[in-house]
């Protein structure tokens, strides 16, 4: 669909939706930016206008120190939300070098299916550098809490909604998972858990 309105209009946009947001830590003091993706309206916006956005926005603010991305799955729409293949590679490949280097760890919230199989064929392709090696599935926020500060990040209330529907399927329930079964961070030091239920897909 063609885009409707102005690239300083989208810039302005994903502002107002607070689609991407650098706040909180997680328990190893890693800056955190979240990212919801259910709120990226991908027919609207287009790939130009996200990368300058990110480029002006958020990346400035990830080049010195180390940082987390907590990537909120929950409800995504591969009709209203995803935006391409291509898309998602000409984004990866804008980012600096240094913003690489920086990324210790992505928090995969709510993986469907879709987007592990996804991941799984795609991934090694589109995300280069070791970065795919830094993915992490969670299956739900009770997981989440025992790697990020709670009390430092904000989820919309759909994504505690999803949560409660998943009480229903216990066979959803692997808690933090990863196509690398070699590259996890060991427990935090304060985290309450000290074994985590790990499964692989590939």
């Amino acid at each position: 669909m063609p885009t409707q309105i102005s690239e300083s209009e989208q810039q302005q946009l994903i502002e107002k939706l607070d689609i991407f947001r650098i706040k909180g830590r997680d328990k190893r003091g890693r800056s955190i930016l979240r990212i919801i993706a259910k709120f990226f309206p991908a027919r609207i916006v287009s790939v130009d206008a996200l990368r300058k956005y990110l480029e002006e926005k958020i990346f400035p603010e990830l080049e010195k120190k180390p940082f987390a991305v907590l990537y909120v799955h929950t409800g995504v729409q591969r009709c209203e939300n995803f935006p391409g293949i291509s898309a998602i590679r000409s984004i990866y490949d804008a980012i600096p070098i240094n913003v690489k280097r920086n990324l210790e760890v992505v928090y995969f919230l709510h993986p469907g299916l879709q987007a592990r199989l996804f991941l799984a064929t795609f991934g090694r392709f589109l995300f280069t550098g070791g970065v795919y090696g830094k993915l992490k599935y969670v299956s739900r926020l009770d997981y989440l809490w025992e790697h990020v500060r709670r009390s430092e990040i904000e989820v919309p209330e759909f994504v505690c909604d999803h949560d409660e529907d998943l009480e229903d399927r216990p066979m959803m329930d692997y808690g933090l998972e990863s196509d690398h079964p070699r590259v996890y961070d060991a427990p935090a030091v304060d985290s309450p858990v000290s074994m985590y239920s790990m499964r692989c897909i590939s």
